[in-house]
């Protein structure tokens, strides 16, 4: 006899609660922020502090091009960042500082240890709550490195927004008080140092923790030991750098410009080189795994070669998009998505860390493309023949009728029209032997079969 589920395992029962924490965390955050900046000062911070965001933003849905995560993720970790994150901070740096400075009779140095100290741990634990719960609650679109970047610059991003919406507030209330104005103003040498010169560094020291929770993801459910060291080890890290940032305040005006130009800016450099190699590994891994499906019939031969190049899969949208229409480009861009996850679902199964659900998510994803593929497979045939490379032929000696002769010279000929294929059947050419050991089996339709010879489900 079925057990029905009590009412608070309902998805509609969590996702209210949740909304109800951030709005709750939301207003209180408001109404603190508002009492201490006045309310001149905050609609002051405010505008001032939205000044970054977009960029942000649009920097790390940028780095998740290859395999976009939904928008529900994104909001929530904003949401997360500015909110929730940003009361417990305040309401918890508040706390510790003032207990120190009475326990030890010492204010001016209960604030240096609480900006140094008590913050990075406060602030970087507060911030990583946030990529755990979509590590735990959203595994399907927590699968690597990029997807912690992602998480963790966004929750980032919203916490820095209402930081910034805090000090710059409070600088403008300052300046009210003491008549300054113009650039010798606290309020402009506040916007420079924090929105114009390190509008990063939040984003930076919390990326940190999103690089241990991406490469936990890619590790096998067996090395548990490993998915709980490495994202402490980020967290660790991103406390520490964030400790260097805060007390290189004390160190004076030429100790902060020394540790801004000698490790900030290294710093960001080198994550930024080390998240965009990682996206142009996941472009390579898409190439690498498609053609399996290819010579399966679930894809066109060109089609591994256009989803492995976003030049091409934006030349696809817009194909559609003139031809069909913006609904047909939302399609092409669900099939890429869908295709991307596609390969590394294979590349995960191939590596032996795919979970128990390997065959069931592999036949949703192939659903999905199958669904698509009347309306993607010719923007993505379009979008192969403009980015192919260049290749010289001789003419040969002998008459030859068509562009590639019969058909079969590049591979395009195999695409079969709309309606004329009613079930993935295999090409009829012969692969390398290389990739014909891993091949789906003629006839293979992705249903309760690995496509992995070791693989638990074809014991």
């Amino acid at each position: 006899m079925l057990r029905h589920a009590h009412w608070w395992q309902h998805r509609w029962v969590r996702y209210g609660a949740l909304i109800t924490l951030l709005a709750l965390s939301g207003l209180v955050i408001l109404a603190l922020v508002r009492e201490q900046t006045g309310t001149q000062g905050f609609l002051v911070g405010l505008g001032l502090a939205v000044f970054p965001v977009p960029l942000l933003v649009a920097a790390f849905r940028w780095l998740d091009r290859v395999e976009p995560g939904p928008w529900r993720n994104l909001l929530f970790a904003f949401a997360w960042g500015a909110c929730a994150a940003a009361l417990i901070a305040i309401v918890a740096n508040s706390f510790a500082t003032r207990w120190i400075a009475t326990a030890t009779a010492d204010p001016a140095g209960a604030d240096t240890l609480g900006s140094t100290v008590i913050a990075p741990v406060v602030e970087e634990s507060a911030k990583a709550a946030a990529v755990l719960l979509v590590f735990l609650f959203r595994r399907r679109d927590f699968t690597g490195i990029v997807d912690g970047v992602v998480i963790a610059g966004i929750t980032a991003t919203g916490f820095a927004f209402t930081e910034n919406i805090l000090y710059l507030g409070t600088a403008f209330g300052t300046d009210q008080l003491t008549g300054d104005s113009g650039i010798a103003s606290v309020t402009a040498a506040t916007f420079f140092v924090r929105i114009i010169m390190s509008p990063f560094a939040h984003p930076l020291f919390t990326v940190l923790t999103g690089i241990g929770f991406g490469i936990a993801a890619l590790s096998g459910d067996r090395q548990r030991v490993r998915r709980v060291l490495l994202p402490l080890t980020g967290l660790l890290l991103a406390m520490a750098m964030h400790a260097l940032w805060n007390g290189s305040s004390v160190l004076g005006e030429w100790g902060f410009f020394a540790v801004y130009g000698a490790f900030m800016v290294p710093a960001f450099a080198v994550l930024t080189w080390l998240v965009v190699w990682t996206r142009q590994r996941e472009l390579g891994t898409v190439r690498e795994e498609l053609p399996a499906y290819a010579a399966a019939g679930w894809l066109t031969p060109a089609e591994p070669y256009a989803l492995g190049s976003m030049r091409a899969r934006r030349l696809a949208r817009d194909y559609a998009r003139r031809h069909l229409g913006k609904p047909a480009a939302r399609e092409v861009a669900h099939y890429e998505a869908y295709a991307t996850s596609l390969a590394f679902l294979r590349h995960r199964g191939r590596l032996g860390r795919a979970g128990a659900d390997f065959v069931v998510r592999e036949r949703e994803l192939l659903n999905e493309l199958w669904r698509r593929k009347d309306i993607a497979r010719p923007a993505l045939d379009h979008a192969a023949r403009m980015t192919a490379p260049p290749v010289p032929v001789a003419a040969p000696p002998w008459p030859v009728y068509g562009v590639y002769g019969q058909g079969y010279g590049l591979g395009y000929g195999h695409g079969y029209p709309a309606g004329e294929q009613p079930y993935p059947q295999p090409y009829p050419y012969a692969l390398p032997q290389s990739q014909t050991q891993a091949q789906p089996q003629p006839g293979y339709a992705g249903y309760g079969y690995s496509p992995y010879p070791n693989h638990p489900y074809n014991s």
